[in-house]
């Protein structure tokens, strides 16, 4: 009885005492690095054995097979051990909310509806301590994205070991998003009874809304004689290449629709965000070029007429069609379960895809899909130093375990907030029982 009391009451103390207000984000590092003997998993479907990679002023300088590569500085053995480069999880609110039940805590949304001057990179949190909680599972990079409204806002590209949101950022507003109109909706027909759907005879109106904005937004030249227009002005990107275009869409109607709109705007940087029936109309989408983020894969079916295991073999379905696929979170948790990504990429290893095109999903295939794939995911020589070692398989939730990280080089730290606090009230305990 006496130990719990005063185990509690240092639990107690250490709680409003010592919290730190986040982790201290490492520094950079000069020092050269060898990471020997591990198997590498470049992220481009390919393995290298007993590897060696070398890291120097924050970029891989070698990788290659052991025998074939003299180490340099610092030497990590790795044996038995796995080398990955970082995941990227696209479309997430990480950053802009910490407690769903608190108002105050999230910022991922703006009143209005037509919105893309709202920057989320502005409201991002590096000191979320839901931010630091993805580390440990191999999460290093991710794109924060705003919600609600028809034009949500602008993204931005982040790594996860920052101090403020200017450190953090790696590309600054990437993507405008949109949230394309729903051509049903969707209504209980009583409490807990199933749900019915019915045509949403506003859905051409609400598309024609959409096309005056970004015509207009073409149209749109500041020349100094009228006040700037900001929503305008500030989609500019999607019409000159320099940025992309998110459309977050279900159906196939939406998709269609979506697509058509973009091309007739002139807009060929295109991502899909969700599209859930894109399946149904692969040969489009393909012969347009577009890539897609699909939704997580553990949700429930779209459809009563899709099959029942439909949304954890989307993935593989898109792959083996050449499209480029990557996963995404977004849904209800996100933020705390966006941890769980490699999981959900492990999961469409049994539904079609090896595990090397699962993994490239989350790295190469991110990377590609958010514009940041000269610099990061994947493990080549000259790219970025980002990347983690792991004891176990890093898309496996029971034998994932992380024995060092690394983001442009830097060694960062894995331990969560919640382990480090622990640590310390188990050091007190001891000392008093003593």
């Amino acid at each position: 009885m006496r130990n719990i009391y005063i185990l509690t009451s240092l639990m107690f103390m250490l709680g409003f005492s010592q919290i730190k207000a986040q982790q201290t984000p490492a520094n950079t590092s000069n020092e050269t690095i060898s990471i020997v003997g591990a198997t590498a998993h470049i992220g481009n479907g390919s393995v290298i054995e007993n590897a060696t990679i070398i890291l120097e002023a924050g970029l891989i300088k070698e990788i290659g097979k052991s025998n074939e590569i003299a180490t340099q500085g610092t030497v990590i053995n790795a044996e038995n051990q796995h080398v990955y480069p970082g995941i990227v999880m696209p479309n997430s609110t990480l950053g802009l909310g910490e407690i769903d039940a608190v108002r105050a805590t999230r910022d991922f949304d703006e009143l209005g509806s037509l919105l893309p001057h709202v920057r989320s990179l502005i409201a991002y949190n590096a000191e979320s301590k839901v931010v630091e909680s993805m580390r440990p599972n191999g999460i290093l990079l991710a794109q924060v994205t705003p919600r609600g409204g028809r034009i949500s806002g602008t993204s931005s590209i982040v790594q996860l070991d920052a101090w403020n949101w200017e450190d953090a950022a790696i590309k600054i507003d990437d993507a405008i998003h949109i949230n394309w109109p729903n051509s049903y909706k969707y209504k209980y027909a009583s409490f807990g009874q199933v749900i019915i759907s019915e045509e949403n005879k506003d859905y051409q109106k609400e598309v024609n809304e959409l096309k005056t904005f970004l015509s207009n937004a073409k149209a749109y030249k500041e020349d100094g004689s009228t006040k700037k227009n900001l929503p305008f002005a500030a989609a500019q990107g999607i019409f000159n290449g320099k940025q992309k275009v998110f459309v977050h869409v279900s159906k196939q109607k939406g998709i269609i629709d979506a697509i058509a709109l973009m091309k007739s705007m002139g807009i060929n940087e295109l991502v899909l965000v969700g599209a859930d029936e894109a399946y149904q109309i692969i040969d489009l989408i393909k012969n347009e070029n577009i890539s897609i983020v699909v939704k997580r894969v553990h949700s429930l079916p779209n459809s009563e007429d899709d099959d029942y295991d439909r949304p954890y073999k989307n993935a593989a379905t898109l792959f083996r069609n050449g499209i480029l696929v990557s996963l995404e979170n977004s849904g209800d948790m996100e933020r705390m379960n966006g941890r769980n990504l490699p999981f959900y990429a492990g999961t469409t290893t049994a539904y079609g895809l090896s595990f090397e095109e699962a993994l490239q999903m989350i790295t190469l295939n991110a990377a590609k899909i958010l514009g940041i794939d000269k610099t990061y995911g994947s493990l080549e020589k000259g790219k970025s130093a980002t990347l983690f070692i792991s004891k176990g398989n890093a898309l496996d939730m029971r034998g994932n375990m992380l024995t060092k990280a690394f983001i442009d080089g830097r060694a960062i730290s894995l331990e969560t907030h919640q382990t480090e606090l622990w640590k310390r009230y188990m050091d007190k305990f001891s000392q008093a029982e003593e």
